[in-house]
C-alpha cells in the first residue's frame, strides 16, 4: 500500500515463477494505489457534506471506542505519525473528531485543515501541533457554552495531509466514565454512553474497540456494551492496548497462545490486536516519534520470541501483534468496504440529488407565488381546509400523533389552562382515565363527564336563619296549603343559581382549552401526511404570516364557540330555575343512584386507567378517593338529611283565621304569625326549619339532575363538537379567504417570511450543487472498479 515505506522493495517475483519487471509492478501498484486514494477521496468529500447538511449517508466509517485512559488518543497519534498534545486537551471527552487522514507523499511537514461549523469548507492549513489542540478546544467549548450541555454528538472534523499517515478515516468519540470529574454534571457518564451508542449504531460503521491488556476479559466494563452494539463481534475490531504490560507475566508458549487466543470470552471468529505504544510524552520530533514506534514493535516481538521457553504461534498470531499490523489491516479493511459499497453510494446519490432538485423546484415555485395571488388563495384554503379535517378526525378519534408525546393527563389540563379546582367544590375530583395521556375527543369526553362529578359533589348550602325567615313568612302569607313548598322550592332556585353557574363557565372554558390544544396536533398530523404520503395539501411551510393567521382565527373561533355555549348554558340554567319550572314538583324523578335515576354512572364512562396508578382508597381521608357520582350523589342525600336544628320560625297550622281583611288585616295577620312562631316551643321549630331544608336539598338535586342530564350535556356536546366538524372550515374561509387581495397579501409579505424562504433556497442549491458534485465523483470511481 502507499503507506508503507518500504512498499518499493517489493520483491519482483510473485509465486509460481512468474517474474514481471520493475516498472511493471511499478504501474500496476500506481494504478491499484491511485484509483484507492481516488476512492477515499471521494468519500472523505462525501463524508464532510453529509456532516454540513446533516445527511444521513451509509458511508463505511471507523468508530473508536474504549473507556478513559485506555490508549485511544496515543493510537490516534501513532496513526497520524505525529503528536499533537491530544491527550492535554482531553480530546473527545465532550464532542466525537473525525480525522480524515490522506497519505500525500509530498506533504513532508503535517497540514491538518478543519472544516468550518455547518459547512463542507475547509479553513487555513494548521502545522503547529499546539494550534491544533488549541482548535479543537476552543470548537468544543464554544459548541458545549451554545447547546448548554456538558457534551455534544456534533462531531469535529480535522483532515490531516502527510506523508507517513494512512488514507484513512476514524471517528474518535469520548472515552467511557464511571463518573463524572469534578465540575462536570452526574448525569456525564450517562450522556457520554448514549452518544457513544448512537454513533457506534448505525451498522455501516466499524467498531474499533479498545482495552487495556491488564483488564481480564471476564471483568471487562465496556465489552458488555458493545456487545449490545453488535453481539456477534462482526463489525467489531477488538485492540489489546498497552501490550507490553503483559509481557512480562509470559514465561511459557502456552501461557502466550491462551492469552493471544481471547477463547472463551470473544468467540471463535474474534481475533483481537495487540498493541503497545511508547509511554515517553516528552517532546521529539515527528521522525522519533515514529521512530519510537517501530522500536516498540519490535521489541515485543523479541520479548516473545527470546523471553517465553517455546516462543509462540507466529503463524496464528504475529499478523495480529503491534501497531504497523493494525494500521495496515484498517487501511485495507475501509478500503476494501468503500470499494463494495460504492455501487450503493451511487444509487443512494442519484436518490437523493433527485430529491433535492424536486425540493429546489418546489422552493422556486413558491417563491414565485408570493406574487401570486390566486396560487396563495388556492393553495391556503386546500391548507386550511386538510387542518380542519384534522381536526374533525382528532375529535372523532385518533391516536396519531402519539398520545404519550402530545397528550395531557387531568392534572396537566388544569395546571396549564389555568383553572385549578372546581369552583364551589372541596373534594378533589378524579375522574375515570385522569392519569391517562388523552387528547381530542377522548379529553372532551373526559373533561364532561369530569363536569358531572364536579356538579354532583356539591352540597345543598345552609340556608341562614334571616334568608329562610324573609323568604317563608313571605310564602305563608300568600295562603293555600303549599307555603313551606314554595318556600323549599324558591331556596332551592336561588342556591342552583348560586352554586351551579361557576361549574357551567369553567366547564366550558377547559372543553375550550381542549379543542384550542387540537391546532398543533392537526398542524403535526398535516406534516406527518404531506411527507409520509406525499399528499398535497397546500405546502406552505415558511409562510409565517399566513401560519400566525390562522393560529389565531382557530383561537378565536374556540374562544368565540365557548361565550355562545355560556351563554346557552346559562339560559338552560335559567330555565329550570324560574319559578314557572315544574321540575321541583315532577315525581318521575328519583333522588340519587336508584333503579328510577336518570343517570347511570356505572355506564356513563368507561375507565381505562391503570389500577397501579390509582393510590388506594383511605377510609382515614375520604377527599383523596377516586370520585365518582354515584358515591357523590349518597353523600349528598346523606349530608342533606342532617342539618343542625337552628331555631327558625314556623308556618301556622290554622291559616283560616287570617284570610279576612284588607292591608290593615294582613298586617295583623303578620304581627299574629310572629308571635305565634315566637310562642312555639324550639323543638316545633327546629322541625320546620328541618322539614324546608329538606325539600329544599330535594329540590336541589331534582334541579341540578334535570339540568346535568337534560339540558346541559347535550347543549355542551352538540355546542361545541358540530361547529367544530361542520363549520369551522366556514369561519375560517370568512376570516381568512372574504377579503381583498390587498388584505389577503399582508399574510404573505410579512417581515422575514420572503428571506426565510430564499435562504432555505440557498441551502437547497448549495447542498444540491455538494451532491452533483459528489455524483460525478462517485460516477468516475465506479468505471475503475
Amino acid at each position: 500500500m502507499a503507506t508503507s515505506d518500504a512498499f518499493l522493495k517489493t520483491p519482483l517475483t510473485y509465486p509460481g515463477n512468474d517474474t514481471v519487471s520493475s516498472s511493471s509492478l511499478s504501474r500496476k501498484h500506481h494504478d491499484s494505489s491511485s484509483s484507492s486514494k481516488s476512492r477515499f477521496e471521494a468519500y472523505n468529500r462525501l463524508q464532510s457534506a453529509a456532516v454540513a447538511f446533516g445527511e444521513n449517508l451509509p458511508i463505511p466509517e471507523i468508530v473508536a471506542l474504549g473507556g478513559q485512559s485506555d490508549g485511544k488518543s496515543s493510537l490516534l497519534e501513532a496513526l497520524l505519525g505525529f503528536q499533537f498534545n491530544v491527550r492535554e486537551v482531553e480530546m473527545g471527552t465532550c464532542r466525537p473528531l473525525i480525522l480524515q487522514m490522506v497519505h500525500d507523499p509530498t506533504a513532508l511537514d503535517p497540514r491538518c485543515r478543519f472544516q468550518e461549523e455547518d459547512s463542507e469548507e475547509y479553513g487555513i492549513p494548521i502545522v503547529s501541533s499546539s494550534a491544533i489542540a488549541d482548535t479543537i478546544k476552543s470548537r468544543t467549548d464554544a459548541m458545549l457554552k451554545k447547546t448548554k450541555t456538558a457534551v455534544s454528538s456534533k462531531p469535529i472534523v480535522m483532515r490531516a495531509e502527510y506523508a507517513h499517515c494512512p488514507n484513512l478515516t476514524i471517528i474518535d468519540t469520548p472515552g467511557f466514565v464511571l463518573k463524572a470529574k469534578k465540575g462536570e454534571p452526574e448525569s456525564t457518564p450517562e450522556e457520554i454512553l448514549s452518544m457513544v451508542i448512537s454513533l457506534a449504531s448505525p451498522p455501516n460503521r466499524i467498531l474499533l474497540f479498545l482495552q487495556q491488556s491488564s483488564v481480564e476479559w471476564c471483568s471487562s466494563l465496556w465489552l458488555d456494551a458493545i456487545r449490545d452494539i453488535d453481539p456477534s463481534f462482526r463489525r467489531t475490531l477488538i485492540v489489546v492496548s498497552k501490550f507490553d504490560n503483559r509481557l512480562k507475566e509470559f514465561t511459557e508458549r502456552w501461557e502466550v497462545d491462551r492469552y493471544l487466543s481471547a477463547s472463551g470470552y470473544l468467540g471463535e471468529n474474534t481475533q483481537p490486536f495487540f498493541v503497545a505504544l511508547p509511554k515517553e510524552r516528552t517532546a521529539v520530533s515527528n521522525d522519533e516519534f515514529r521512530r519510537q514506534i517501530s522500536q516498540v514493535d519490535s521489541d515485543v516481538i523479541r520479548h516473545l520470541k527470546e523471553n517465553v521457553k517455546g516462543g509462540y504461534d507466529e503463524e496464528k498470531y504475529k499478523s495480529h501483534i503491534g501497531f504497523v499490523c493494525l494500521r495496515d489491516y484498517l487501511e485495507s479493511e475501509l478500503q476494501r468496504r468503500y470499494k463494495e459499497a460504492t455501487p450503493a453510494i451511487l444509487a443512494l446519490l442519484e436518490q437523493r440529488c433527485s430529491e433535492v432538485t424536486a425540493q429546489l423546484n418546489i422552493m422556486d415555485s413558491k417563491i414565485q407565488a408570493t406574487s401570486d395571488v390566486a396560487h396563495l388563495r388556492r393553495s391556503s384554503m386546500l391548507f386550511a381546509s386538510s387542518i380542519c379535517n384534522h381536526v374533525g378526525a382528532l375529535i372523532d378519534g385518533a391516536a396519531d400523533p402519539d398520545p404519550e408525546q402530545w397528550g395531557k393527563t387531568t392534572e396537566e389540563e388544569k395546571s396549564e389552562s389555568g383553572m385549578g379546582s372546581w369552583p364551589g367544590v372541596i373534594s378533589d375530583i378524579k375522574p375515570p382515565n385522569f392519569t391517562l395521556r388523552l387528547y381530542g375527543g377522548a379529553a372532551f369526553e373526559r373533561v364532561m363527564h369530569e363536569f358531572r362529578c364536579a356538579a354532583y359533589s356539591v352540597e345543598y348550602p345552609t340556608v341562614s336563619r334571616e334568608k329562610m325567615s324573609n323568604i317563608t313568612l313571605a310564602h305563608a302569607g300568600r295562603g293555600g296549603g303549599r307555603g313551606i313548598q314554595e318556600a323549599a322550592a324558591e331556596i332551592a332556585r336561588a342556591a342552583a343559581k348560586s352554586w351551579l353557574a361557576p361549574l357551567l363557565d369553567t366547564a366550558c372554558e377547559r372543553l375550550a382549552f381542549v379543542l384550542r390544544n387540537l391546532f398543533d396536533l392537526a398542524m403535526e398530523k398535516n406534516q406527518h401526511l404531506h411527507f409520509d404520503y406525499g399528499k398535497k395539501t397546500g405546502d406552505m411551510d415558511g409562510y409565517v404570516g399566513f401560519h400566525a393567521a390562522l393560529r389565531r382565527s382557530y383561537n378565536c373561533f374556540v374562544i368565540d364557540l365557548a361565550k355562545q355555549r355560556k351563554q346557552l348554558v346559562r339560559q338552560h340554567l335559567d330555565s329550570v330555575t324560574s319559578p314557572y319550572s315544574l321540575v321541583c314538583y315532577e315525581t318521575d324523578l328519583s333522588f340519587g343512584p336508584g333503579p328510577n335515576s336518570t343517570f347511570s354512572f356505572r355506564t356513563s364512562c368507561l375507565d381505562f386507567s391503570d389500577q397501579e396508578n390509582i393510590p388506594p382508597v383511605n377510609n382515614n381521608n375520604k377527599d383523596q378517593e377516586t370520585t365518582t357520582p354515584g358515591k357523590l350523589l349518597k353523600a349528598v342525600g346523606e349530608a342533606s338529611m342532617t342539618v343542625a336544628e337552628t331555631p327558625s320560625p314556623d308556618r301556622p297550622k290554622e291559616q283560616g283565621n287570617f284570610i279576612e281583611g284588607g292591608a290593615r288585616k294582613r298586617h295583623t295577620r303578620i304581627l299574629g304569625d310572629s308571635r305565634m312562631l315566637g310562642g312555639q316551643n324550639r323543638s316545633q321549630q327546629g322541625s320546620t326549619y328541618n322539614e324546608i331544608c329538606s325539600l329544599a336539598a330535594q329540590h336541589f338535586a331534582r334541579i341540578r339532575e334535570v339540568l346535568v342530564e337534560r339540558s346541559v350535556t347535550t347543549a355542551l356536546n352538540s355546542g361545541f363538537l358540530t361547529p367544530c366538524r361542520e363549520g369551522l372550515m366556514v369561519a375560517l374561509g370568512v376570516d381568512l379567504f372574504a377579503v381583498k387581495d390587498e388584505e389577503f397579501m399582508d399574510m404573505f409579505v410579512a417581515p422575514g417570511a420572503i428571506d426565510i424562504l430564499q435562504n432555505e433556497r440557498e441551502s437547497l442549491l448549495k447542498l444540491q450543487k455538494t451532491l452533483h458534485s459528489c455524483l460525478t465523483e462517485f460516477k468516475s470511481v465506479a468505471t475503475s472498479l
